[in-house]
């Protein structure tokens, strides 16, 4: 049987760590680290994940090499249950086809089962597949703190926790398929003084901290040599976060299942229903609610059933653990050839006895005699193998190589490869260096980030942002890479001898397995080919470009920019990811950094692998500064794609600030009753990094700080809830119960929030989204104010505290013709964006956060002239998260701006625009180029807003609106530049689509399905608000003619052009 293992990802910025593929035709196994990017990664491979049934994790249990696994899971579900439903109908219309051929009688003859019958007979679910998950300790607990925002039905998870095992001699397999052999080796780092340091004290946990759970009073009072009970509680405790992860990824619970209950005994937050007495309808309950100050009526009300895992308020505690886990892997023996003059001197007959022995089983010939498959086949073959082995640091090492399974024949038989995956400078130790001499028999295939280059592993974007480079530089930098073959970074130190028993890993080395272990270098994929890029670069759309830029940098273009009269201008808003739900090869998830000269940097969102994408937009010594000035980061909501990269960010801030190796010692710890006795002091006193969002949010990272050492510690948790409706400044904010904030009735408090955070105000609002969904304005010194919606519906709350915003993000998951599933999905549209835009008198408004069907440039529809939808400041309930509710039995929600106004007048005044200053004329109005360019501009943002139907309430005369991509960086005062370029990305988008210079990034993609894709994103194109440019000769001439005569001006004054 034929099988292979590759190299999906090797150490890059945007990939940090080392994946494989073990491949069968009938299973998948991915081995290594599913680390951040590592889902992205097999998008841009067109690797396919529905045959997937096992992950095997190396190495330690820590966010570098588990921060994926979340989504991986998350993707994986969703891929099994498309199948599933795919088979479901598939079995659905065969039974259709079936029964039109079938008689027409509907009385079955005796023992026939009709057809209706048959359907209830059959299973109503398809049968589930399993994923498990082998790594080592705290794998379960890892996977279970993610309960509160992590919920899938029909794919059980099995975690299989690895440890040592002790005095097994025998070398038995740890575990074992059809296909392969596994031999787990969990090693433990050298406990010498030399190496001492590798293992670091522990600090103390959340639930050292708070003391929360009967469980940790219950291991506290146990004795040191009490091993039975130490035992038992570790049992009980995991079975506990089994459960959990049970009911996370295979319940039976059902969203619209509803139960009757005394209205006193709800819990919340959760959605009230009642039934009306008279129309028998489910409508939803409005009246006083539970630990309000309203006394409650004496009435039962209609709740959904909490989903259990949600009902496990705290995991048991748990500790850091160091053992790193390796594999060595073998396929199973092969039997030798059957050899049938053999079996017929034995006496066994031609035919189906001849296919027993070939299976393995003994059979009787026709004297009677037993024969056995060894007495008539040939020898047999061991199969083939290798080792993956992590090593994390050199401290690991020593205890490694003496493992004994490197001396058992019955392991090591077979196994003629070994992949390293190393840690920082681990490859320039001596003692491996002679292991693998030693071990020179086998291949070695080194993964580590000094030999493997930092080469473009998204390519797609890449090229993407490659392109975006050539229209507009200033604001789409360069992805920053290495793409040199990695036998050039080899450092000078290795020991030549040693090198030359090794190989670097690189991006789709195979190495196979059977029929014979070989590695397959051709199948290496190539790095980005930048050079082919910029040689397909659209040269209309390039033309289009530099008459743009010398449009921007005349004298009037700039004298109108320098008149914007915008506080904090030279702040820069830099986009790290603005797809929606899941990555693409195009856009990454949710996050935001927001730069505020003389203040610091502030983080909105940070979905999966934002620290890669930082890692690409600035140099190494940038980012350090970068890290080094954040004061805050915000999570709008518990949705995965908005905040499973924010751990890998705390912990890169946490080495930047303090240092790699630092160790706070004990007694200079902060306890519990000095921060809520001087709240002040403790934020003033050392760098802390903010991070704000709802309890649940600040609740998941104290339960995984018990995991790892990710700076939890130096971090200020602030769980907030949003202002009262029409009252901005009361939004609240506590540290672990002490209430905090910038307008609390202590000063000092007040002021050591502005010092330590930069900022002046903060408020937030519910907006309509899932349970604890918020929106936020920050306010600075200077009079900036920015405003970030998060995910949700256009929102009158989030209009009220962003009212008079400099700059206002909102999400604009959709374009305008699916308005209907922007209201399903609680999401907006891009009209619908503008319009919260307009409602807060914004000065600029930028739009991210798009649905991931808009591959490369959202669709830009017009406003239809229809009135903006604002929605009530309630905030949806936790399972209208989940799923959408029949409305058809619930009152209205959603009001327009113009109803809103017509009883209410306090939005009269909110949606009131701001005077603004008068703008100097635009260029457009006296440059010749502007009779060039008038073919592709859209119309001035304020004609088009006019055109809504709330015609007393236009936005103010300057906002100018733009639209985010991956990678682009761009400061407040260039946002009015944005729409400027329009013209030349549909340009460039439009003669694009045939091109692809993404490396394997439509692998596994048919010829039909891509043409398909190509004419859609076409179409998106021509259908958007800023229109499909279609450029006759005549119009290429005439740009060409203008550029000409840029480049005969800048000879003429002896500069080079623009």
């Amino acid at each position: 049987m034929k099988s292979d293992i590759q190299f999906l990802t090797t150490p890059t910025a945007d990939t940090p760590g080392t994946s494989l593929l073990l491949h069968f035709d009938s299973k998948r196994y991915l081995i290594g680290n599913i680390h951040e990017g590592s889902q992205r990664s097999l998008i841009q491979r067109g690797k396919r994940l529905n045959k997937v049934t096992d992950i095997f994790l190396t190495g330690k249990t820590e966010w570098k090499n588990t921060g994926g696994l979340i989504g991986m899971i998350l993707t994986l579900a969703d891929t099994l249950r498309s199948a599933a439903a795919s088979t479901a109908e598939n079995m659905k219309l065969s039974r259709l086809k079936r029964g039109s051929q079938e008689s027409l009688s509907t009385t079955p003859l005796k023992g026939e089962v009709n057809d209706q019958e048959r359907v209830q007979d059959e299973p109503s679910n398809p049968t589930k597949n399993t994923l498990t998950i082998h790594g080592s300790p705290n794998v379960t607990h890892t996977l279970a703190t993610a309960r509160r925002f992590v919920f899938r039905k029909g794919m059980p998870v099995d975690v299989n926790e690895i440890r040592e095992r002790k005095g097994d001699m025998e070398w038995d397999p740890t575990w074992s398929d059809e296909n392969i052999l596994v031999w787990a080796m969990s090693v433990e780092p050298d406990t010498s003084p030399a190496q001492s340091q590798s293992q670091p004290p522990r600090k103390r946990s959340f639930h050292d901290f708070m003391e929360l759970t009967p469980d940790s009073q219950i291991s506290s009072t146990m004795g040191p040599h009490d091993d039975i009970k130490l035992a038992e509680q570790e049992l009980h405790d995991q079975q506990i976060r089994r459960g959990v992860i049970s009911h996370m990824f295979n319940s039976d619970w059902r969203l619209d299942a509803l139960f009757e209950t005394p209205l006193e005994d709800v819990n919340m937050p959760a959605a009230l229903f009642i039934r009306n007495a008279e129309t028998r309808k489910i409508e939803q309950y409005s009246g006083p609610m539970p630990g309000g100050i309203e006394p409650l009526p004496k009435i039962k009300v209609l709740v959904r059933r909490p989903w259990p895992g949600a009902l496990i308020a705290h995991l048991p505690p748990t500790k850091p653990s160091y053992t790193a886990l390796s594999y060595i892997i073998r396929n199973h023996p092969q039997r030798g050839k059957f050899q049938p003059q053999k079996a017929i001197a034995l006496g066994v007959p031609k035919g189906r006895l001849f296919s027993e022995l070939t299976s393995g089983r003994s059979v009787t010939s026709k004297d009677g005699t037993t024969v056995s498959p060894e007495q008539v086949l040939g020898p047999s073959k061991s199969g083939g193998g290798l080792a993956v082995v992590e090593l994390p640091s050199d401290a690991y090492i020593r205890n490694l190589t003496m493992r004994e399974e490197w001396k058992a024949s019955r392991v090591m038989e077979g196994v003629e490869a070994i992949v390293w995956i190393l840690g920082p400078g681990v490859i320039n130790n001596q003692n491996l260096q002679d292991f693998m001499a030693e071990m020179s028999r086998v291949k070695h295939i080194v993964s580590s980030e000094d030999c493997c280059s930092n080469y473009l592993s998204l390519d797609s974007a890449a090229a993407a942002e490659i392109r975006l480079h050539q229209i507009d530089s200033e604001r789409y930098p360069i992805p920053i890479h290495n793409n040199q073959p990695a036998t050039t970074t080899y450092i000078s130190s290795y020991n030549s001898e040693a090198v030359s028993h090794w190989i670097p890993a690189q991006r789709g080395l195979q190495i196979q397995l059977e029929p014979a272990v070989t590695v397959q270098e051709h199948l290496v994929a190539p790095p980005l080919d930048t050079a082919k890029v910029l040689r397909e670069m659209p040269k209309d759309a390039l033309y289009l470009a530099k008459a743009i830029k010398h449009e921007i940098s005349s004298e009037l273009m700039q004298r109108e920019l320098g008149a914007q009269n915008l506080p904090s201008s030279d702040s820069e808003i830099v986009f790290l990811g603005t797809g929606s739900a899941l990555p693409s090869k195009y856009r990454n998830v949710s996050g935001t950094l927001l730069r505020v000269p003389g203040s610091g940097s502030y983080l909105f969102d940070a979905g999966e692998n934002t620290l890669g994408q930082l890692s690409r937009i600035y140099t190494q010594k940038e980012l350090l500064e970068v890290l080094r000035d954040l004061k805050m980061i915000w999570i709008s909501h518990l949705h995965a794609d908005h905040h499973l990269g924010i751990t890998s960010v705390i912990k890169a801030w946490y080495k930047a600030v303090y240092g790699e190796n630092y160790v706070e010692d004990e007694s200079a710890k902060v306890s519990l009753r000095e921060q809520s006795i001087d709240p002040a002091k403790v934020m003033l006193e050392q760098q802390r990094l903010f991070i704000v969002s709802d309890e649940a949010m600040n609740h998941w990272l104290a339960e995984y700080a018990s995991v790892e050492d990710f700076g939890f510690d130096k971090l200020v948790t602030l769980n907030i809830w949003a202002a009262k409706p029409g009252k901005p400044d009361t939004t609240r904010m506590e540290w672990n119960g002490t209430p905090v904030g910038f307008n609390t009735i202590r000063p000092s408090l007040n002021q050591a929030m502005r010092t330590a955070t930069g900022l002046t105000k903060l408020a937030a609002a519910n907006v309509p989204h899932c349970h604890g969904s918020k929106a936020v304005a920050v306010t600075f010194d200077s009079g900036f104010k920015f405003a970030y919606s998060g995910d949700c519906r256009p929102s009158r709350s989030f209009a009220e505290i962003g009212k008079g915003a400099t700059v206002l993000l909102h999400e604009a998951t959709f374009d305008d013709e699916l308005r209907g599933d922007a209201q399903a999905k609680l999401h907006s549209t891009t009209s619908e964006a503008i319009g919260v835009g307009i409602a807060m008198g914004a000065r600029r408004v930028l739009l991210t956060h798009f649905s991931q069907r808009y591959q490369k440039l959202p669709v830009m529809d017009g406003i239809s002239g229809q009135d903006f939808e604002l929605e009530s400041e309630k905030e949806a309930s936790a399972e209208d998260s989940m799923a959408p509710v029949d409305t058809g039995e619930l009152p209205a929600r959603y009001k327009t701006i113009g109803e809103m106004v017509e009883d209410d007048s306090a939005l009269t005044d909110l949606l009131a625009p701001t005077p603004r200053k008068p703008m100097a004329p635009t260029v457009d109005n006296v440059s010749p180029v502007a009779d060039i360019l008038s073919p592709y501009r859209s119309k001035p943002s304020s004609a088009r807003i006019s055109k809504v139907n709330t015609t007393r309430h236009k936005p103010a005369n300057d906002m100018k609106i733009g639209v985010a991509f991956d990678y682009m960086r761009v400061k407040v005062k260039d946002i009015a530049l944005l729409e400027k370029f329009t013209p030349a990305l549909l340009k460039l988008y439009d003669q694009s689509l045939e091109h692809d210079s993404g490396g394997n990034s439509d692998e596994g993609q048919s010829a039909g399905a891509r043409n398909e894709q190509i004419n859609r994103e076409k179409t998106n194109i021509g259908g958007g608000r800023m229109g499909r440019v279609r450029q006759s000769e005549g119009e290429r001439k005439a740009v060409r003619r203008v550029v000409g005569l840029f480049d005969d001006q800048a000879k003429g004054d002896g500069r080079k052009a623009t």
